[in-house]
């Protein structure tokens, strides 16, 4: 168990995303043991009132001198332990906005009891006070973040715990094993003899257990952080074409980032649960114009980047010394689709102007992003290369902290097998096993210290 406590500090924050003419409630969230008196004094509620824990009472927040209202709202109060931190708290629901929401924060912050909280810290303090796990506010936080229905999926089970569960459960079974091992060192001659095939058994079924979540995660990834696409080509391909065609799937589009032909332009759409964001970039070609030049470079930039990089071509046209000089210029460890499009515009001779070596290349789709023939084949290699299909199933799925540390279990579990090959005494097989529970403590949040979380809540963001 952690060793250490949140401090008495009252602290708040405003809980909701603020932007102007947007959002018709926003919500200010305080917790800690002045809250309640903190709310007091800065509202004026008519008639009598009753601040019971699970009440909601009807009012105004007042100017420091009382002589002004600032906005009308309803308060919300919880207290302790019955609370999402596990403190008293104490939430005002305002209207959106900007100027109502920040001077009542202000309002609140002008109370020398009170302070802003940091980046996370209503989550940690639930954490330190045992209302969440360490997981599961992590959980909160991806689903705040959740950019696809599978995404939040992922989210919720971790609310529900199921990452918690499942790590403890192998820890526990670690323990154990630990646990005999320990006692044949310390009582060998009043035991009865440790069966080591037992032992070895119970290993390589946790191992296999871990590197299943290993490879989850790698998954996962997928559904949260999507994956990215570069759109390249010499000029007038089509790549702005194809990328309109591809965002304006009914069923697919998100979001839309404006840009110009020299520059990004970014879509983003959800292909069976998972996020692409397809890059239109300024293309590759030698050029004098400065600014081009600089789109060029943000384009060699983001070409690296990239997790799938499409190389499109006029098929109209035929494949050119321009489009295989591109090729060459694309970096060989990126997975690279090329796409003909106008297929449209084709004559019968269209497929004589492209070279058999790219005719004969698995990944080529030909499509005309004006009347949409071919896209199905395109859709379909992108849902390959996001491995949708086995995303399907998937219940949860370690962040990249908690992947970092199952990483570290299992090596430690793989020095066991030394262990085993050298039949080494029982106090070597205890040294990797209590490190492979320790990090697996660190993961759940049962072993941490406290600069270890400040780092972790420090990735949140305010108000949560």
């Amino acid at each position: 168990m952690n060793s250490f406590s949140p401090t008495e500090d009252t602290i708040a924050a405003i809980a909701t995303a603020v932007s102007p003419g947007q959002g018709s409630v926003a919500v200010i969230r305080i917790s800690g043991s002045s809250a309640i008196e903190i709310t007091k004094a800065i509202v004026h509620i008519p008639g009598t009132h009753d601040w019971s824990t699970h009440t909601v009472l009807y009012g105004y927040v007042t100017e420091a001198d009382q002589t002004m209202y600032i906005d009308e709202v309803l308060i919300l109060i919880m207290k302790g332990p019955r609370s999402f931190t596990g403190e008293d708290v104490v939430e005002i629901h305002c209207h959106g906005g900007i100027i109502a929401v920040q001077k009542i924060l202000e309002r609140i912050l002008d109370i020398p009891s009170v302070r802003r909280a940091e980046p996370g810290e209503f989550s940690q303090r639930a954490v330190l006070n045992g209302r969440i796990s360490l997981t599961q506010a992590e959980s909160i936080s991806e689903l705040v973040s959740a950019r696809s229905r599978k995404a939040a999926e992922l989210a919720i089970n971790g609310i529900e715990g199921n990452i918690q569960t499942t790590i403890q459960s192998i820890r526990q079974r670690l323990i154990e094993q630990l646990t005999e091992i320990e006692a044949r060192i310390d009582f060998e001659e009043d035991l009865p003899i440790l069966d080591e095939q037992h032992v070895k058994n119970e290993i390589i079924a946790i191992k296999k257990e871990i590197n299943d979540l290993i490879d989850n995660a790698k998954r996962g990834s997928w559904v949260r952080s999507g994956l990215k696409v570069a759109l390249t080509g010499k000029p007038n391909v089509g790549k702005s074409s194809l990328l309109n065609r591809l965002s304006k799937q009914e069923k697919a589009i998100v979001t839309d980032l404006p840009g110009t032909t020299r520059d990004l332009l970014e879509s983003e759409i959800v292909l069976e649960g998972i996020p692409v964001t397809f890059i239109d970039t300024a293309g590759l070609r030698e050029t004098k114009n400065i600014i081009e030049k600089i789109g060029i470079s943000r384009t060699k930039k983001t070409l690296i980047q990239a997790d799938l990089i499409i190389l499109i071509f006029d098929y109209s046209n035929g494949w050119t010394s321009e489009d295989e000089s591109i090729l060459k210029q694309l970096p060989v460890n990126i997975p690279l689709l090329i796409v003909g499009n106008k297929s449209d515009l084709k004559s019968n001779q269209s497929f004589k102007k492209v070279p058999k070596n790219i005719l004969e290349k698995e990944n080529l789709v030909i499509i005309s992003a004006k009347t949409g023939n071919g896209e199905e084949n395109l859709i379909n290699y992108l849902l390959k290369k996001c491995g949708s299909s086995q995303t399907h199933g998937l219940d949860i799925a370690l962040n990249e902290r908690q992947l970092d540390l199952a990483k570290s279990t299992m090596e430690s579990l793989e020095n066991i097998n030394k262990v085993f090959d050298e039949n080494l005494p029982w106090d070597f097989w205890t040294i990797d096993l209590r490190q492979a529970i320790n990090y697996l403590g660190e993961l759940t949040g049962e072993d941490l210290t406290e600069n270890l979380l400040d780092n972790i809540f420090s990735k949140f963001c305010i108000g949560k």
